[in-house]
């Protein structure tokens, strides 16, 4: 029960530090050009989410290094979840990327 509690914690960490860097960058962005706050913001949102589902867990760098191991017989590289993280890629794809899409969709209509 506790590495749930632990995943989606840091799931909603994820979550927060990504909301900050996006207003923030959005209000330098509008500051800047002016425009509409609120469409751009949801824009960002569910790019931002696209970009962090599809490089969550580090596949597309791994995928580069899949000849070259094979080259030299070594097998693919296996995530080993370290460096204190406890999602894998699914969980930040389903916890992270979809609510940022979510969000950024209910901004945009």
């Amino acid at each position: 029960m506790s590495t749930v509690i632990r995943g989606l914690r840091e799931a909603l960490v994820l979550f927060l530090i990504a909301v900050a860097v996006i207003a923030s960058a959005v209000g330098i962005w509008v500051g800047v050009s002016g425009g509409d706050f609120t469409h751009r913001v949801g824009v960002a949102f569910m790019v931002v989410g696209a970009v962090t589902g599809m490089t969550g867990d580090l596949t597309l760098s791994r995928i580069g290094m899949l000849d070259a191991r094979s080259a030299f017989g070594l097998p693919p590289e296996r995530e080993d979840g370290g460096g204190g993280r406890v999602l894998t890629g699914a969980g930040v794809f389903l916890f992270v990327a979809v609510p940022l899409i979510a969000v950024g969709a209910l901004l945009i209509t």
